[in-house]
């Protein structure tokens, strides 16, 4: 039975799949929307601290008599056993209510997603994480606690780590190794943005600046491919990748090794391009050196070879978020998790120079920007993952494009993200056969 099937299969019954959606921005509004198009599942309860959003994005889709607000446990139960969506300031309410099957965590914010990870999981139900800058500090932790509870941890489907996903794990079904996975970038790639920069584009495109500088600066395009690696150990072949400007019918010319013309060091690698025309889309480079199988892949209109590229021209980010939800209650199945195992880290870099004794502030901000590099760098640096830098305080001076570093940053402790950062780091102590 398909995903569309059991739903429908769950529709007949009315015995809907109910998740819970913590955030009502942009991409919250997006899945509200979404999910009431779609049969056998349904929005039981919604948190946000602005209960006129939640409330708007049910109007948003055409439903503004499907949600209610409350303030504590029996309201939820009460508005959800009379078939409406509960509207609630707190998180707690959402992932402790018996009535909800799985929780979407729609916040964007790395230490809200620990916490509300961690509250999911250790409430038995299934968590799908938007939060991807989460996922790349703290996934080996929460993929263990969730096996440990019997739960579903995920990323959501339609994001660009998971749609690539979909192509790494087609090509390796097919027996053929992966040389490079990633994406097209979106946005143009320009490391010293700011949102003061940004503040008009982000109300014409009814984004909140500070994440659409998150774009720009490539710290997003690095998170994404930092979740990529972690979940098929793939890596970053240099520090902060090459993100040539190679155009889709050049990609396997270009992310290839040395050897054969390309830019690679090796097989195996996570990348990404800023030429137009391949954003919104992800692709994967393959290597096929059997004369049968490059004769079948010429006459497909694929190419010579050796090296082909398979794309997927777009994601649907939030639209796609729901299959992840329903396929996490109805199958079991995450789309993507990461290994037990990082092999890659999203570390912190100086936006601008930084004095000694500034208070760090949020990823797409002022003060520092993303840059991918394999677990061993930034172990070797003693580099800060991105996720961990808000609210740090640094000091030493830094110069502008320098590591954040242990030695030079101090840790904001009383984070929660900090604190499980720090099991994860002696969980994979406890575990290493490397030292």
């Amino acid at each position: 039975m398909n995903l569309a099937e059991a739903l429908r299969k769950r529709a007949a019954e009315n015995r809907p799949v109910r998740v819970g959606l913590i955030g009502a921005g942009e991409m919250g509004t997006d899945i509200v929307t979404q999910i009431g198009l779609m049969p056998g599942i349904e929005i039981a309860a919604v948190a946000d601290l602005r209960a006129e959003r939640a409330l708007a994005a049910f109007a948003i889709a055409g439903t503004p008599d499907a949600a209610a607000s409350c303030e504590d446990a029996r309201g939820v139960e009460r508005l959800i056993g009379a078939g409406k969506a509960a509207v609630v300031p707190d998180a707690s309410l959402v992932t402790g209510c018996d009535l909800v099957d799985v929780v979407i965590d729609a916040t964007g914010s790395p230490n809200a997603g620990a916490r509300l990870a961690t509250q999911t999981i250790a409430a038995g139900k299934h968590i799908v994480m938007m939060n991807v800058e989460a996922d790349v500090t703290i996934g080996a932790w929460l993929r263990r606690e969730a096996e440990k509870a019997g739960v579903v941890y995920t990323l959501g489907a339609g994001d660009e780590p998971s749609a690539a996903m979909e192509l790494i794990e087609f090509v390796q079904g097919l027996g053929y190794p992966v040389i490079a996975a990633g994406k097209g970038k979106n946005n143009p790639f320009r490391i010293d943005a700011t949102p003061d920069a940004y503040r008009e584009e982000a109300e014409r495109r009814n984004m909140n600046p500070r994440m659409l500088v998150e774009f720009v600066d490539g710290s997003k395009t690095m998170i994404e491919m930092t979740a990529i690696a972690n979940a098929t150990g793939l890596v970053p072949d240099r520090p902060g990748m090459h993100g040539p400007d190679a155009k889709l019918a050049d990609l396997h010319k270009v992310l290839c090794p040395r050897e054969d013309g390309g830019l690679l060091s090796r097989r195996g690698v996570v990348d990404f391009t800023v030429a137009k025309g391949v954003a919104p889309g992800v692709f994967v480079i393959t290597e096929l050196r059997h004369p049968r199988l490059r004769e079948r892949m010429n006459d497909l209109h694929l190419g010579e070879g050796p090296y082909y590229t398979f794309f997927r021209p777009y994601h649907l980010t939030s639209l796609e978020v729901p299959r992840s939800a329903a396929a996490a209650v109805l199958f079991g199945q995450s789309h993507m998790m990461p290994l037990p195992r990082p092999v890659a880290e999203c570390a912190a870099l100086a936006k601008t120079d930084l004095p000694a004794g500034t208070k760090l502030d949020a990823i797409g901000e002022y003060c520092y920007r993303g840059w991918a590099v394999t677990r061993a760098e930034a172990r070797a640096l003693k580099a800060i993952p991105l996720g961990l830098a808000q609210g740090a305080t640094t000091t030493a001076p830094i110069a502008r494009g320098a590591y954040l570093t242990e030695d030079n940053c101090r840790l904001d402790d009383s984070l929660d993200i900090v604190r499980l950062r720090r099991l994860q780091d002696r969980m994979l102590d406890e575990g290493s056969t490397d030292g």
